[in-house]
């Protein structure tokens, strides 16, 4: 029963994220472009997340996709890509006759029997696993190793990183806020420990008084919302998504985030995401919570 509950909440923030260093699982990826024949071939790649998807593109990979699950739906071009699956299953006999180089599969968003049974027939798999902000730029340097865009790849890194280090730095001496973070609306669920939408909310330098809560996605009380009076409440919403649930809270006053209208809506889709363009959305978050410094402040 427990472990139902825990894959169905992990099922419903792969929905959330598509709309989280790498963990190579083979000691021969390192050495993919070391020679010139292995430079001229197109390597062919599936991608089970649609992070992954996204990540290939930035580096100018796409076209190395052959296969990808539901929901991988940025760049536009991502829309044409074969499905072989989804969060809840992986299509094994049809990934099969697409031939694959490699799978690069999310660990903790796929389902370990099939990945299990990919590795059994002798697919090499890489997973993804971003556990951090910087782990984004490592990511995108380990894909371009396995597909020979290797300079496109180390560009879009630094860029990354240059744009993260700018976020960074400006919001860092800034007076911090309380901050409730509703990552979905029933079961009522927030973040905590090494969520990824935790590690986006230290950069806004702001405090999530569930952070010290068992689990990265712990569900809550309304309760616990009222004892911890936050000054704003952040929900991530997208239309694949609605997560508003904006007016209920109208029904709360006594919440500072209530009384003083500062509830903020940002895009899930992009937020949740661990790719670049996640920081483009971090920006316009932290700016948000800057304008409620303002307020309080």
């Amino acid at each position: 029963m427990a472990f139902n509950l825990k894959f169905k909440q992990l099922c419903r923030f792969w929905l959330v994220c598509c709309g989280l260093s790498a963990s190579i699982a083979i000691s021969f990826v390192a050495n993919a472009d070391d020679t010139n024949s292995a430079e001229n071939k197109t390597v062919r790649v599936i991608a089970t997340a649609p992070h992954i998807v996204e990540m290939l593109y930035a580096i100018e990979a796409g076209d190395n996709i052959v296969g990808t699950t539901e929901h991988s739906d940025y760049p536009q071009a991502a829309q044409k890509i074969p499905r072989i699956g989804n969060y809840a299953g992986l299509q094994i006999e049809k990934i099969l006759a697409l031939k694959p180089d490699y799978i690069v599969a999310w660990k903790t968003g796929n389902p370990p029997q099939d990945l299990a049974r990919l590795e059994k027939l002798g697919i090499p798999i890489i997973y993804s696993e971003p556990n951090g902000l910087e782990s984004v730029a490592q990511e995108l340097k380990m894909l371009g190793k396995i597909t020979h865009k290797t300079a496109q790849a180390e560009q879009a890194a630094q860029a990354y990183l240059d744009k993260l280090a700018v976020l960074r730095k400006k919001y860092q001496n800034t007076q911090t806020l309380t901050v409730f973070y509703q990552l979905w609306a029933a079961p009522l669920t927030t973040i905590a420990n090494q969520a990824w939408p935790q590690h986006l909310l230290n950069v806004c330098n702001v405090t999530n008084p569930f952070v010290d809560l068992q689990g990265d996605y712990p569900q809550i009380s309304i309760e616990h919302v009222l004892v911890q009076q936050p000054q704003v409440i952040i929900i991530p919403s997208s239309l694949a998504e609605p997560n508003e649930m904006k007016g209920f809270w109208q029904k709360y006053p006594q919440i500072p985030a209530v009384k003083n209208e500062q509830i903020k809506l940002v895009n899930s889709d992009k937020l949740h995401r661990m790719t670049p363009r996640s920081l483009d959305e971090l920006e316009v978050m932290c700016d948000k919570l800057n304008q409620a410094r303002a307020f309080y402040y």
